[in-house]
């Protein structure tokens, strides 16, 4: 019997497909590229994404309600990068355009005096070590490539870091799971926050 580990990861046109896969390879599990709603039918599920959160949404919108009705189980799903800034309600870079609202927060341009986009690896802390995503993960550095972070409403920021002022950097609520830096961009850290992802 087969236990290899199958991971959905959504093609809505704008994800760094190729180096997601390849971590979750490296990792031993089977990344499945689906574009296409209705073969949205998994234990696991990725949301990666690079570029504008208004052509995000609207990329993203025909898998919305199959998102949703995932989001219902308890079943994992993580958002990475833009990925996870579609989890919330709305972004000033994109006004009108609405989000997921799994978790309740805006995203706002990073109030910081440095150089924008934020691009580089910077120093993760980590506020949440209940969260899953990191267990046996230490502070470490982790590779960022963004302009707009989350304000969330609740607390649910598992990590930040600081890029001239506080960043949020992760995200946790019950099953949803969301880093604002590239985990598969991000080395060792990276790849152990992953691995338990996966073993969830």
């Amino acid at each position: 019997m087969d236990d290899t580990i199958k991971v959905l990861v959504i093609d809505y046109g704008m994800g760094n497909l190729r180096s997601i896969c390849n971590a979750l390879r490296y990792l031993g599990a089977e990344p499945i590229l689906v574009n296409i709603p209705s073969k949205l039918k998994a234990k696991k599920i990725v949301i990666p994404g690079v570029g504008a959160f208004g052509d995000g949404t609207n990329n993203l919108g025909p898998f919305i309600p199959k998102i949703k009705e995932f989001l219902s189980t308890d079943l994992p799903l993580m958002g990475i990068c833009l990925g996870m800034q579609m989890l919330f309600e709305s972004s000033e870079e994109s006004p009108g355009a609405k989000g997921l609202a799994a978790m309740n927060g805006k995203i706002v341009k990073i109030p910081t005096k440095l150089k924008l986009p934020h691009i580089g690896w910077n120093y993760l802390e980590i506020k949440k070590r209940t969260c899953p995503l990191f267990n046996g993960v230490n502070d470490g550095y982790v590779y960022f490539a963004h302009s707009y972070h989350v304000s969330p409403k609740e607390d649910g920021v598992a990590a930040t870091t600081d890029y001239g002022c506080k960043v949020t950097a992760s995200v946790w609520k019950n099953n949803i799971f969301g880093t604002q830096f590239h985990p598969e961009k991000s080395g060792p850290v990276g790849l152990r926050i992953l691995k338990n992802f996966l073993e969830l």
